[in-house]
């Protein structure tokens, strides 16, 4: 399973999630001049999702025979499934196990980091299991 993540795709997978969520970033501030914080937020989420899911086509899963209107609807799992990973990951660790483990400092940024990292792997996984095959 390791050799997986060590291979060209999962290198053009973190670049293309990388740039997604630079889009998602800057995309917030864009929307929040018209919308409120709230709004823009969500707008911005969308805008990341649909740029993940076309550089994922176009870049990492070129040679998927899957029809886009399947892939998106897996892409869109794989993402939910994600989101949750993060959360739970990050509300653990932020208020169980760095508590516990005596870190005082910067533990929500750390929990964060921690909890936005786990979801690289295993969606990978699932948008080429799933997603992009």
């Amino acid at each position: 399973m390791i050799q997986q993540f060590m291979s060209r795709q999962f290198l053009v997978f973190l670049i293309t999630g990388g740039t997604a969520a630079a889009v998602n970033f800057g995309s917030r501030i864009v929307y929040n001049q018209w919308v409120d914080f709230s709004t823009a937020i969500i707008l911005a989420y969308i805008t990341g999702m649909i740029t993940a899911f076309v550089l994922a086509k176009l870049f990492v899963f070129k040679d998927s025979q899957q029809s886009v209107h399947r892939s998106a609807l897996f892409f869109t799992l794989v993402n939910l499934v994600a989101v949750l990973q993060t959360w739970a990951i990050s509300m653990v660790l932020a208020l169980y196990l760095l508590p516990a483990l005596g870190v005082t400092r910067f533990v929500s940024e750390i929990a964060h980091a921690v909890g936005v990292v786990v979801p690289v792997f295993t969606s990978y996984l699932g948008h080429k299991r799933w997603s992009f095959r």
